[in-house]
């Protein structure tokens, strides 16, 4: 793990500022003497910068995007806690941790820090930016405000704006949160059974009714309580609280609902997707339900440079890192 230090105020686009941010980031690999070999990689909501650990199959010593070829960076999100700034860092205006104080930000101030470590590294040029839900977000946004900079983009399971049922997930996630009592509280545990349920919400829009029924249907026709597909979910709620911030995942999940490539930008988004010219792959995956192919595929009808691929998968949303070898496939084919 590696760590970038912003020493002034970053200003956010909602308005308020921060008055220094740190980046959290990984980088795997060493840049060619002509600096052309990066590769980006943007995480989702609750992932981190250590893109080789949960990526297997795409990134890594064996993946369609190896270190042997390519300087890869994967940089933690602002307003996550796993070690860029966000509500569990230390307020250094208070002496104390921002936790239900820090503000609201966008995808775009997520960018905007990405491009001051770009900077801190000396990369002019990104060969190839990939990302994949809000990582693809992320991509997009960064794609638009530095065009010059971004050579190629691999986008998987994601969509240009935010969508209503989108936005309607993570609003049921944040009652949850909101409804523990310890909501509001200034410390690190605060709320956890609201982020379980938030979590629980979660899981049912990243996985679907198919796959859920195979993995999890009891083969005990005569229970009256404790099923399988109970104990995983509360499993799952379990495994996040033990990792993650309900603060975080609270602003984490605002910052998506105000995703629009075409926000500030005088037009609509099919005219912002006709300006994103550079080569880009993209693959949806059949069965997903919060970011439907449907979604890729309108990009894919406006992107001037774009190829589409769609993927059968039982896994959902979660297709995207459950199915690395048959990404890699593609991506392998694609980049040659």
């Amino acid at each position: 793990m590696n760590y970038f230090t912003y020493d002034a105020p970053f200003v956010l686009e909602g308005g308020e500022s921060l008055p220094n941010v740190t980046v959290a980031y990984h980088t795997y690999g060493r840049l060619n003497a002509d600096r052309s070999n990066v590769v980006w990689v943007c995480h989702a909501l609750t992932a981190n910068s250590d893109v080789a650990d949960w990526w297997p199959g795409v990134v890594g010593e064996h993946g369609a995007v190896s270190p042997d070829k390519y300087f890869i960076v994967c940089a933690n999100i602002l307003g996550s806690c796993y070690g860029s700034t966000g509500p569990s860092s230390v307020d250094s205006r208070t002496g104390s941790p921002f936790y239900s104080h820090f503000p609201t930000f966008t995808v775009r101030d997520m960018v905007r820090l990405h491009i001051l470590l770009r900077q801190h590294l000396g990369i002019d040029k990104i060969h190839l930016l990939m990302g994949g839900s809000m990582g693809g977000y992320q991509a997009l946004e960064w794609s638009v405000m530095e065009k010059d900079v971004i050579g190629q983009l691999f986008l998987i399971a994601t969509s240009p704006t935010e969508s209503a049922w989108g936005i309607a997930v993570h609003t049921a996630q944040r009652l949850a949160i909101e409804a523990d009592a310890s909501w509001g509280e200034d410390r690190q545990d605060a709320a956890a059974k609201g982020l379980k349920a938030a979590r629980a919400i979660g899981i049912l829009t990243y996985r679907n009714y198919g796959i859920m029924v195979q993995k999890q249907t009891d083969p005990d026709t005569e229970k009256l309580d404790g099923f399988r597909a109970s104990s995983y979910i509360n499993y799952q709620g379990d495994k996040l609280v033990k990792r993650f911030s309900a603060y975080s995942y609270w602003l984490l999940t605002k910052s998506m609902d105000s995703h629009h490539l075409a926000r500030g930008r005088g037009g609509s988004v099919e005219a912002v997707l006709k300006g994103i010219t550079q080569r880009t792959l993209l693959i949806g995956i059949t069965s997903d339900i919060l970011c439907p192919v449907e979604e890729q595929r309108h990009m894919a009808d406006h992107l001037p440079n774009a190829t589409l691929v769609e993927i059968d998968s039982a896994y959902g949303h979660d297709g995207f890192m459950v199915e690395g070898n048959k990404i890699a496939t593609h991506l392998r084919e694609w980049l040659a």
